[in-house]
C-alpha cells in the first residue's frame, strides 16, 4: 500500500464525536450510587446542604476526616439546586471531567498542533477509566481536572505571563489541593520541573515569580483552612481515630499523604510499585500498550540526547507522569483510581505517537502492528459485551437489536478506515459502543443487587419515616440507603430487644426465624436479593450460580 493511501497529512475529529461521549457520560445519570466510597460522599454532601454548614465537614453528624472538602461542597451545592439524586450528585464530577477533557486538548495544542491536541482529548474521553469514574464518583476525577487545568495555564502564562492565567494555574491547583491534598501541587511541580530542567531553563525554575504563586495559591485555601481549624485544631478533646490532639491542618497538608509513605498514616495496602500500573491495564485500554509504547519511546530518546531537549521538544508530559506514578507507588496504601490524576498527562503522550503513527508516516511498520493490536483488543471487548448479554445479565430483544447495530457500526468503521487510522478511529469507537451497554445494560442491572440504593428508594417513595425504620443484621454495606431515602436511617447490629412495635425493620430474611422464636408479629414489605457490587466474582458474573453468592433481604412491618 502506497503512503498516500495509508497517511493523512491533516487527521481531524469532529467536535460531536465529543459531543457523543458526553451523551454517553450522562447514562450515569440514570445509575445508583455504588456503595462504598461514592455513596458515602453522597451522603457527606447532603447532610452538608442540609445543615448549611459549608467549612466543616460531617457524616452522619460525626467528625468527618479523611477528605478535604472540594467535592463535599460542589456536590452539596448541586443537591441544593436540584435536590438529592443520582443527577446532582453526579453533576459536578462529569463538568470537570469535560474540563479535564478540554484543558487536555488545549495543552497539547500549546505542545504540538491542532490534530495531535484531538487526538490526545480523545484518547483521555475514551479511556475505561473516565466513563467509570464519571460513574463511581470519586475525588480523584475532580483532582484530575483541577491538576491539568492547573498545568494547562501555567503553560499559557509561561508563554505570555497575563494576570488571568496565573489566577487559572493557581486556583486550578488549590481546588485540587482541596479536593485531595498536596498532590494537586506536586503534579505540576514534577510536570514543568522535568521539563524546564532538561531544557536548561534556569531562569524559569527560579523565577521570583513563583512566590507570588505560592501566595495566591494560600489565599485560596483559606476557607478550607479555617474549617480544618474550627473543627479540629481548636478541639484537642475531640476523639478522632482513637486519638485526642488531632490537627486538621497537620492532618491534610501531611498526615493523609506524606504519612502513607512514612507510616505515620495507618492505611497500608500492601501495594507493590507496579500495583498502579497493572490498573492502567484496564483503566487505561483500549490505548495502554500504546502509551507503554510511547512512554519507552520518549525515555530512550530522551537518553540518546544525553539528557537533554532541543528546540521544539518537551518532556513536561513524560516526566510529569513518570515523577507522579514514583511518587503514588512509594506510597504503603494505593487503589486504582489514584493514577487517574496522571491520566490527561498518558493522553497526551499517547496522542502524540498516534499523530505520527497516523498522520506523519513515521514508524510505518509499527503502525501495522499496532493497528491489527488495537483491533484486536477491539474485537475482544465486543465480545466481552456479547458475554454479558448472554451470561451475566441475559438480554432482551431491545438490547440485542442495539447490539446487532453497535456491531454493524463497528464494522463499518473498520472498513472505512485504512489500516493506520484504524488505531483510533476502531478503538474509540469501540469504547464508546460498549460504554453504553456497561452503563444502560450492566450498571443498571448490577445495582439492583444494592440493597441500600433499592431500599432507601423505596421509603421515601412509600413516605416511610427514617425514625420508624432500623436495620438489623440487613447486609453490609448500606451506606447509600441514607442518601436515598434522605435521612439517617438506624443501624443496629445487636438484636434488638426490646422490640418497637409499629415500626419498620430492615433484615435478611434468614433472621425471620428469630422473630418467629418469640412469636413477634410481623407483615412482609418487600424482598431482594444482595451482594456487595464492589467485589464482583465469577459465581455472581453468572446468572446461573449467582443465588449461590447473594442473600435475600426483607423490608417487615412490625404490629
Amino acid at each position: 500500500m502506497s503512503a498516500t493511501r495509508i497517511y493523512s497529512p491533516d487527521l481531524k475529529i469532529p467536535s460531536w464525536v465529543f459531543l457523543l461521549i458526553t451523551a454517553v457520560y450522562c447514562c450515569a445519570f440514570r445509575v445508583d450510587i455504588m456503595d462504598i466510597d461514592a455513596s458515602q460522599y453522597a451522603e457527606i454532601s447532603r447532610e452538608m446542604a442540609k445543615s448549611h454548614n459549608w467549612l466543616q465537614v460531617f457524616d452522619h453528624g460525626k467528625d468527618y476526616l479523611d477528605k478535604p472538602p472540594f467535592l463535599f461542597w460542589l456536590s452539596a451545592l448541586s443537591i441544593r439546586i436540584f435536590g438529592a439524586s443520582n443527577f446532582a450528585y453526579r453533576l459536578p464530577s462529569l463538568l470537570f471531567a469535560l474540563l479535564a477533557i478540554y484543558a487536555t486538548y488545549r495543552l497539547c495544542r500549546l505542545l504540538y498542533n491542532e490534530s495531535t491536541a484531538r487526538i490526545s482529548a480523545l484518547v483521555l474521553a475514551t479511556c475505561q477509566g473516565l466513563f467509570l469514574w464519571t460513574n463511581d464518583v470519586r475525588t480523584d476525577t475532580i483532582l484530575m481536572s483541577c491538576v491539568i487545568t492547573a498545568i494547562w495555564c501555567i503553560r499559557e502564562a509561561e508563554t505570555a505571563r497575563r494576570w488571568y492565567w496565573v489566577i487559572g494555574g493557581t486556583l486550578a491547583i488549590a481546588c485540587g489541593m482541596m479536593t485531595k491534598g498536596p498532590i494537586a501541587l506536586f503534579v505540576p511541580l514534577f510536570a514543568f520541573g522535568s521539563d524546564w530542567v532538561l531544557r536548561r531553563k534556569w531562569k524559569l525554575l527560579f523565577s521570583p515569580w513563583h512566590l507570588l504563586d505560592a501566595a495566591l495559591i494560600a489565599l485560596f485555601l483559606i476557607p478550607m483552612c479555617i474549617g480544618l481549624y474550627q473543627q479540629f485544631d481548636l478541639h484537642p478533646e475531640k476523639l478522632i481515630d482513637g486519638h485526642h490532639h488531632t490537627s486538621g491542618l497537620k492532618f491534610f497538608f501531611w498526615t493523609q499523604s506524606f504519612g502513607r509513605i512514612t507510616g505515620e498514616n495507618s492505611w497500608n495496602n500492601g501495594a507493590d510499585p507496579f500495583f498502579l500500573l497493572s490498573s492502567m491495564s484496564w483503566a487505561f485500554l483500549p490505548w495502554i500498550l500504546l502509551f507503554v509504547t510511547a512512554l519507552f519511546l520518549n525515555v530512550r530518546n530522551l537518553f540518546q540526547q544525553r539528557l537533554r531537549l532541543v528546540e521544539g521538544q518537551e518532556f513536561l508530559t513524560t516526566g510529569g507522569f513518570l515523577l507522579t506514578y514514583l511518587s503514588l507507588c512509594i506510597s504503603k496504601y494505593q487503589l486504582p483510581h489514584y493514577i487517574l490524576v496522571a491520566f490527561p498527562l498518558a493522553a497526551i503522550v499517547t496522542g502524540k505517537l498516534i499523530y505520527d503513527l497516523i498522520s506523519s508516516g513515521k514508524l510505518p511498520k509499527m503502525g501495522r502492528i499496532f493497528s491489527w493490536i488495537q483491533s484486536s483488543i477491539s474485537a475482544l471487548l465486543m465480545i466481552g459485551v456479547l458475554l454479558i448479554l448472554l451470561i451475566v445479565f441475559p438480554a432482551g430483544p431491545l438490547a440485542w437489536i442495539v447490539y446487532i447495530i453497535a456491531i454493524a457500526v463497528w464494522a463499518i468503521v473498520w472498513i472505512r478506515n485504512d489500516q493506520t487510522k484504524r488505531i483510533l478511529w476502531v478503538s474509540g469507537t469501540t469504547m464508546i459502543l460498549i460504554n453504553i451497554f456497561l452503563t444502560n445494560h450492566f450498571y443498571y442491572q448490577l445495582m439492583k443487587y444494592q440493597c441500600g440504593s433499592v431500599m432507601g428508594k423505596y421509603l421515601y417513595q412509600h413516605h416511610i419515616p427514617a425514625n420508624t425504620v432500623m436495620s438489623w443484621n440487613a447486609g453490609d454495606p448500606l451506606e447509600c440507603i441514607h442518601y436515598y431515602a434522605k435521612d439517617t436511617i438506624e443501624n443496629r447490629g445487636d438484636y434488638p430487644v426490646p422490640i418497637r412495635h409499629q415500626t419498620y425493620m430492615l433484615t435478611q430474611v434468614k433472621q425471620l426465624s428469630s422473630l418467629d422464636s418469640i412469636h413477634q408479629a410481623y407483615s412482609v414489605l418487600k424482598k431482594g436479593r444482595l451482594f456487595k457490587v464492589s467485589e464482583l466474582s465469577p459465581e455472581f458474573l453468572n446468572y446461573k450460580s449467582r443465588d449461590q453468592v447473594t442473600q435475600e433481604y426483607c423490608l417487615i412491618y412490625l404490629y
